[in-house]
């Protein structure tokens, strides 16, 4: 008899949605400050505004070297409501990509398909474009995860390209993964995230933004950044972007801009903030200098229309999922490094009533010392 082993994950109740340790074999780990809750969900999915521009390079740019990977993600159904949103950050003990983590084989993306019939639609907004390289195989994930699952779209956003550069040893593995990927099109979407969609971010995923940095103006550098993202991945994959070049605005602002208000107005994303901004106050702010505001409005973005399908064949999967958060201890560490490859694993479902029972045997065995 074979025995395969499937990563087990574990789901935990917080106060604001769910925390979720992807690998069962995970620990607290001084190697990584996440550990080992590398998906949040909920509220619990936001991050501080100055992880945010570390990592996504909001509003001034990329930063470099990309250290640290982080992916926003979006469940919908077919007609666009939101089924859950949440994120998933790299494992810098492990090496493992939020991709990877997502979209392994029985992993959370799996489970969540099995959960909820209705999800027909993925969107992540990723700080990396995914690669595909030996130590993560991010989008033969991605793949196999849509193979199995026909009914689902995919649409990836990312701040800037991972290893497509040719002083990079695995950039042809990488382009060539990318360009089949795109080949899907249009079922998968590979855009740079790009005008208005910075804004949607800001609102859905980072704590603490409000007054001034709610309206931060997306500057030249960013906006440079994200045209050169959508030319290299056209160059790339062979298919045009989602994108939103708000650095057309210099064209004739006067019109682009007031165009742009008329059509999305910004209490449409805010509707408890006002804003109002002069023409004048736009002329002096499109300028070429990397650090100067490009546009200070809210610039619309399209989304890739939902596809209606069926509903999925699968059946449900029994997870652990919905517990109260372990006490363990910061000592209690292992290996990242090494996965118990070839270890059965056992998937059990663990109910409230199951845990409950458990908490009452224990305190009569305490009466029954006592």
């Amino acid at each position: 008899m074979k025995l395969t082993m499937e990563p087990l994950y574990e789901e935990y109740l917080a106060n604001h949605g769910t925390i979720v340790k992807p690998y069962y074999w995970l620990s607290f780990s001084l190697d990584c400050s996440n550990c080992p809750y590398h998906i949040r969900t909920g509220e619990e999915a936001r991050v501080p505004y100055t992880e945010f521009y570390q990592i996504f390079g909001f509003p001034y740019g990329p930063t470099y070297p990309p250290t640290k990977h982080l992916t926003f993600y979006e469940l919908k159904t077919s007609s666009g409501s939101l089924v859950q949103k949440g994120h998933a950050s790299s494992c810098t003990g492990n090496d493992t990509h939020p991709e990877s983590m997502l979209f392994e084989m029985n992993g959370y993306f799996d489970s969540a398909v099995h959960s909820n019939d209705g999800m027909r639609h993925i969107i992540l907004y990723s700080s990396n474009s995914p690669c595909n390289e030996a130590n993560h195989c991010c989008i033969s994930k991605m793949y196999t995860f849509l193979a199995k699952y026909p009914d689902i779209t995919l649409s990836i956003y990312f701040s800037q390209l991972y290893h497509t550069e040719a002083e990079f040893p695995a950039s042809p593995w990488n382009r060539e993964a990318l360009r089949s990927l795109a080949s899907l099109s249009p079922r998968v979407t590979l855009s740079p995230i790009s005008g208005g969609m910075w804004y949607s971010l800001l609102s859905n995923f980072v704590s603490g933004v409000q007054g001034a940095t709610v309206f931060q103006p997306i500057l030249t550098g960013r906006a440079l950044a994200d045209r050169h993202n959508a030319h290299e991945i056209n160059a790339i994959t062979g298919v045009k972007p989602y994108f939103t070049d708000v650095l057309q605005a210099k064209e004739n602002p006067n019109v682009k801009v007031q165009a742009a208000l008329e059509g999305y107005p910004l209490n449409n994303v805010f509707p408890r903030q006002s804003f109002q901004v002069t023409s004048r106050q736009l002329q002096s702010n499109l300028t070429l200098d990397p650090r100067v505001p490009v546009i200070f409005v809210l610039v619309p973005y399209r989304d890739l229309p939902p596809i209606h399908v069926g509903p999925s064949p699968q059946k449900p999967r029994n997870i652990i999922r919905h517990l109260n958060m372990p006490q363990i201890s910061f000592q209690e560490t292992g290996d990242l490094r090494k996965s118990p490859i070839g270890m059965p694993v056992e998937r059990v479902e663990i109910t409230g009533q199951f845990a409950s029972s458990k908490e009452e045997n224990e305190k009569k065995k305490k009466k029954g010392k006592n």
